[in-house]
């Protein structure tokens, strides 16, 4: 390697560790204030809070890294142009392309290390976050519970939102005035439970926390089947000294994450597990699909299915003697009008209600189906959008360094001062249609391979653009052209107005 690609490649790498180094900062702490609510005031220990950190920083790469890119090639060129050494390198014979020969080297070894880093670590370290925060339940209990607010205790058997008041003693495990709804499968809040205080006990070695209530009531909607039963509201009412609630927690440290509804598994997964699971949901979803066609068909009978003629028979002429003809009744009802016409008055009340409520119920079957679905499709496309995107994020690296490199050559200044400005603007532009483009393309608006790579392909043509500008030595925004072409366009319509 020649002297002056080491001392581009030093340059770069300087720029590159130390705004990594600073942007990674930035982002840990925007987490943390995302998570506060997780971490703070909840007893947990420096190993905890530190294990979460260290968990949750791979999964800031696939922000961090594309824009540390395009903000140390912009300032390392920028550096160069201010300085005149971009220009002593040209005047030497040595052009912008060859001057980042040692550059675009670095970057495409980047990006292959980037996309390994996208298939394998982050996967692993978005399980290993989401099972750290779901398993803080365990060890310690009363971090699940927020005072003066209800909160979720999600994965658990019992399904059930607390409130208390106050919490105190060790390990919060004493609870002030708890208020429990206990949800029913249907997620129907039919049970509250009221109690003066409470507590909490649990141990590392069951799976099991025991909510201990005193001095409380209890109360239960009791749902009926018969509809008149239901009309009379029945409820079941009784006050307790002591009432203990068993909360079965062994989902929370579940490591089968392939549940449909959770949709943050698709980010847990590598692109040899996506690419099976995309095949497997595609097909999952297709029978579903068919299944429900063929039960709507047959409810409403009115496609009935065709049978298959004997092709053996289909070109021979049957002769049958004249005694054994029979002649063929052809159906004289044409319309629906004439077939209610020819009914009684009770028998056309009759055959509109039946069909009214055929309708509606086949109505109501489709909508709450079509929920369903879309649920379904969505999970469906946030896998296909992950997969692409772990493509995506490695080309971006080198797609923006070709951004970044030729834009620093043309604003000509180094420093944290305008390329940061320039970085960070055209790093938002990239993010927010990244994000725009991924919400449309999970709702199925547009193709999730779309909305994975939208943004790098709109990037593209700027890199090229860029690129070609500054090896022509032009400014970012060049008016002549434009102003020459105006100036062109008044000539000719002057020689017009002059040879008429």
């Amino acid at each position: 390697m020649k002297i002056l690609d080491q001392y581009i490649l030093r340059r770069f790498l300087y720029n590159f560790f130390s705004s990594f180094f600073i942007l990674i900062v930035i982002f840990i702490f925007q987490g943390i204030w995302l998570f506060i609510d997780d971490l703070a005031g909840k007893g947990l220990g420096i190993v905890i809070i530190g294990k979460f950190i260290f968990y949750f920083i791979p999964t800031l790469v696939d922000k961090v890294l594309p824009l540390t890119v395009l903000l140390s090639s912009i300032l390392t060129f920028g550096t160069f142009a201010e300085n005149y050494e971009f220009a002593a390198m040209k005047a030497s014979g040595i052009s912008l392309q060859r001057g980042m020969r040692s550059l675009i080297v670095f970057v495409l070894f980047l990006g292959v290390v980037t996309f390994f880093f996208a298939n394998d670590v982050i996967p692993k370290s978005e399980q290993k976050m989401f099972n750290l925060r779901r398993n803080i339940a365990k060890v310690k209990p009363a971090a699940a519970i927020t005072e003066g607010v209800f909160s979720d205790f999600e994965g658990t058997g019992e399904g059930m939102n607390i409130k208390v008041d106050k919490k105190y003693g060790e390990q919060d495990r004493f609870l002030d005035n708890v208020i429990i709804h206990k949800k029913t499968n249907q997620n129907i809040n039919n049970t509250v439970i009221k109690a003066k205080t409470g507590e909490l006990i649990s141990s590392e070695e069951s799976d099991i926390i025991q909510l201990v209530l005193k001095d409380g009531h209890y109360y239960e909607e009791i749902v009926k089947k018969d509809a008149k039963e239901k009309r009379k509201q029945p409820f079941a009412k009784s006050n307790f000294d002591t009432y203990t609630i068993n909360i079965d927690i062994s989902e929370l440290n579940d490591q089968d994450l392939e549940e449909d509804q959770n949709i943050t598994t698709n980010k847990m997964k590598n692109v040899g597990r996506l690419i099976k699971d995309i095949d497997s949901l595609r097909e999952n979803n297709l029978e579903k699909v068919a299944a429900f066609s063929k039960n709507v068909v047959n409810r409403m009978g009115a496609f009935p299915l065709k049978i298959p003629q004997d092709t053996t028979r289909q070109n021979l002429e049957l002769i049958e003697p004249e005694s054994m003809e029979k002649e063929t009744q052809l159906d004289s009802i044409e319309t629906i009008d004439q077939f209610v016409g020819e009914l009684e008055q009770w028998e056309q009340i009759q055959v509109m209600k039946k069909a009214l409520n055929d309708v509606s119920s086949i109505l109501s079957t489709v909508t709450s189906k079509k929920k369903e679905l879309q649920s379904r499709y969505k999970f469906y496309n946030s896998h296909i959008l992950s997969l692409h995107q772990k493509y995506a994020l490695a080309l971006s690296c080198i797609i923006l360094f070709f951004v970044g490199a030729p834009l620093g050559a043309i604003i000509r200044k180094g420093g944290l001062g305008l390329p940061m400005v320039v970085a960070i603007i055209l790093f938002l532009t990239y993010y927010f249609l990244g994000v725009f483009a991924g919400n449309y393309a999970k709702e199925g608006n547009i193709h999730p391979a779309i909305g994975a790579w939208l943004p790098t392909m709109i990037m593209l043509p700027l890199g090229i653009s860029l690129t070609r500008r500054a090896t022509a030595d032009k400014g970012l925004v060049g008016f002549g052209h434009f102003i020459d072409r105006i100036k062109l366009l008044f000539k000719k319509k002057d020689n017009e107005a002059e040879d008429q």
